[in-house]
């Protein structure tokens, strides 16, 4: 059961990578200079990166993160500098070479369709590009994010609040309220500031602070 929970989000994860790409493939010179909601990574960056994540299994990991001792900004500069390309066409070239890529550094399947979910919307929100991921995908994340931290605090973001999604199932928690597009609550949880004026509730103030103070 677990494996096949596992092929499933496998291919999720495969489909959101492959809907990125078709998103990449018509951008401009410029477009791929943009600024992302990645801090100072550019959308050539944000690519990069993710091609590294699908690349290194777990002795990879941690090996890059030795070598880096152990400062997670250090190991994810280095790996992000490895798989840029010469030029955005040879990046993205890479990037679809890791489209049907299972590696990844553990087995927490849903954090790794996170990622790709989230960094796309890093991506596709600065430049006004439309697509957005579906709630199949979108619902697995956002009940791994409101029960873990892992990779961002999300868990810690959203604790005494309950959250509730207005188009799919996915609702947990007590406390004040907070609902809204599944979309909107995952990338809130994320630590993406833009994502929680798109959500209601009496639970919203203190998400934005926690949000806020993550950000910073």
């Amino acid at each position: 059961m677990a494996r096949s929970r596992d092929d499933h989000l496998w291919a999720q994860a495969h489909a959101e990578r492959t809907a990125l790409a078709e998103d990449l493939s018509d951008l401009s010179a410029e477009q791929w200079r943009h600024g992302t909601l990645c801090g100072q990574w550019d959308v050539e960056d944000v690519v990069a990166h993710l091609t590294a994540a699908a690349s290194l299994d777990r002795w990879r990991w941690v090996r890059s993160m030795l070598g880096a001792r152990f400062r997670a900004d250090v190991h994810n500069q280095r790996r992000l500098v490895e798989h840029r390309g010469s030029s955005p066409a040879e990046t993205l070239e890479q990037f679809r070479s890791i489209i049907a890529s299972t590696t990844a550094p553990s087995g927490h399947t849903p954090a790794y369709l996170g990622e790709v979910v989230v960094h796309a919307q890093d991506i596709r929100r600065p430049l006004g590009l439309p697509r957005t991921p579906g709630v199949d995908a979108l619902t697995p994340v956002a009940e791994f994010f409101a029960r873990r931290d892992f990779g961002v605090a999300s868990r810690t973001t959203v604790a005494g609040l309950k959250l509730r999604a207005n188009d799919g199932p996915f609702a947990t928690g007590t406390g004040p309220l907070v609902t809204g597009s599944t979309l909107a609550l995952v990338m809130s949880m994320a630590g993406r500031t833009p994502y929680v004026d798109q959500l209601d509730g009496p639970g919203v103030p203190t998400l934005r602070a926690r949000v806020h103070g993550t950000a910073a």
